[in-house]
């Protein structure tokens, strides 16, 4: 069982990463699909009359949504991928110029504990790709549905394979900024971010954009060594006879 998967970041959250040994949450509110995790996914509108003995059913159904609501609000989310050459994800989370780092998730897991948020997964879990039309009914349907609203996205979001890991209501204790956010005047609680501190032998290997700085190749390579001696580093390059990115060892470059 491969038990590796890949964290697409640009050149400053690399080294970020790298410097202080963290797995970065965000807040779902946040995520560049509007539809990520939203209340939406799920079908509060069909009441029973038996649930509108004291409220009508407009008032139930804003209840019960709201809770969804609020989960959204209160979730930070690990965004991962089982694959490190998608040309899509390449190009709009660093435009080539990033990186992409190789997670070992059994040695990841072992650093994860109970302490950093209400509700804390330890095992990455499978995004499932479907249309919005196939709503589950909250009040008929059996289905667990904050999973189906944490794991859920529309297909168009098909080719990023992602995995998840979550953390509800995370400890004030591992949340921080990020350094452009400091100097902010006004900064929605939302924006700050959720860290895991993770060990070296979680950094499994690099691979580095297309089209990234010889410099910024040389610090990154450099400092992933720093943390792990054994990482293993590729350079991506375009395969012009299929539209695909080849990844390379490094040594074999040279």
């Amino acid at each position: 069982m491969n038990n590796l998967l890949y964290k697409y970041l640009d050149i400053n959250g690399a080294k970020m990463m790298l410097y202080h040994n963290t797995l970065m949450y965000a807040n779902a509110t946040t995520f560049n699909d509007p539809f990520d995790c939203h209340p939406s996914l799920i079908d509060f509108s069909k009441v029973p009359s038996e649930k509108c003995q004291i409220w009508d059913a407009r008032v139930i159904e804003d209840l019960e949504s709201n809770r969804y609501i609020n989960n959204r609000n209160d979730l930070w989310i690990c965004c991962l991928s089982k694959v490190y050459d998608s040309l899509l994800m390449w190009s709009y989370y660093n435009k080539h110029v990033g990186v992409c780092i190789g997670l070992n998730m059994l040695h990841v897991k072992k650093h994860i504990h109970a302490g950093y948020g209400m509700m804390v997964t330890t095992q990455a879990r499978e995004v499932k790709y479907t249309d919005i039309i196939h709503k589950p009914d909250y009040y008929r349907d059996r289905e667990d549905f904050f999973s189906y609203q944490v794991f859920t996205k529309a297909k168009a979001w098909e080719h990023e394979q992602e995995m998840r890991l979550y953390i509800f209501k995370p400890s004030p204790m591992f949340m921080a900024l990020l350094p452009f956010q400091e100097d902010k005047n006004e900064l929605n609680w939302k924006e700050v971010r959720s860290f895991i501190k993770i060990g070296q032998e979680c950094f499994d290997s690099i691979y580095l954009g297309v089209n990234i700085d010889t410099t910024d190749k040389e610090k990154i390579i450099k400092l992933a060594k720093k943390v792990n001696p054994e990482i293993k580093v590729y350079q991506m390059i375009p395969d012009t006879s299929s539209f695909n990115l080849i990844a390379t060892k490094e040594e074999e470059i040279l």
